[in-house]
């Protein structure tokens, strides 16, 4: 099987659109490969797989991280509804730092979005009942974990959703700004 595998302009930062098979049953796809993907230069190696189930549009999880030595390069994809993806460069001396991608991901159009380490992460729900599945380098570390706030103005991310239709943790609502936040050096 193959797959297309697109940058979208952030270094490291792949859309992943694995091919779907299918008939009058249903459909197979094959959403992780480590040989194709190698192909394109990715070499990882997952050692988590997490599910997210959000009930209701306008769940924001993020800005999410952890620091070394537990980095994670996130595998995203949605199996149940649609998600706004968003990955921000938190590499001090990047020459994107502070910069940030999002892209649509989901169930209907069965594209992934890859997020390597050095980079914030955080999605916000589109439809009600979405489920998200993702796959990590690194298992979870609670000493590690980091966030930014998801409305910093000096990233500028701009939401679909206005900040008071937003659901979101105590921990993301408390998240620092970048400028006081813990990044990769």
């Amino acid at each position: 099987m193959s797959l297309e595998v697109r940058p979208l302009g952030l270094d490291g930062v792949l859309e992943i659109l694995p091919r779907r098979i299918g008939d009058d049953r249903g459909f197979f796809s094959e959403t992780w490969n480590a040989e194709r993907l190698g192909e394109h230069g990715v070499q990882l190696n997952f050692v988590q797989d997490n599910h997210s189930y959000s009930a209701a549009k306008g769940v924001l999880r993020g800005l999410h991280y952890q620091m070394p030595p537990y980095a994670q390069d996130k595998l995203v994809r949605v199996v149940k509804g649609a998600i706004l993806d968003v990955a921000v460069d938190i590499r001090k001396g990047s020459p994107s730092f502070a910069k940030w991608v999002a892209i649509e991901i989901s169930a209907r159009e069965w594209n992934q979005i890859l997020v390597p380490k050095g980079f914030a992460h955080g999605f916000l729900t589109l439809e009600p009942d979405t489920e998200v599945i993702y796959k990590v380098t690194s298992h979870y570390s609670a000493e590690h974990d980091r966030s930014i706030r998801f409305d910093d103005a000096d990233i500028g991310i701009e939401w679909p959703l206005a900040a008071s239709e937003l659901q979101l943790s105590d921990k993301d609502r408390k998240a620092p700004m970048l400028r006081h936040a813990e990044v990769f050096a």
